[in-house]
């Protein structure tokens, strides 16, 4: 299954992870995301929202400025 690109770069605390649990509303259980994000916070943030949401996290990567995670929608 291909993940659904979510470009957040450049977005601050807490837009990062607002968009994100928007995208995972309107996505079908099973459906992948790969988000991208610049703000550092997320790292703490993306994974409290998806706590709280019931998705999961599958990967978070780091390659200089820019965290990547990838999501599965529950």
């Amino acid at each position: 299954m291909t993940a659904q690109t979510l470009d957040l770069k450049g977005l601050k605390c807490p837009l990062p992870a607002l968009r994100l649990r928007k995208a995972l509303a309107n996505a079908e259980r099973g459906a992948r995301l790969y988000v991208t994000v610049t703000d550092p916070m997320a790292v703490i943030d993306i994974p409290h929202a998806l706590n709280e949401t019931g998705d999961r996290l599958i990967e978070e990567t780091r390659n200089d400025e820019v965290i990547a995670f990838l999501v599965e929608k529950a």
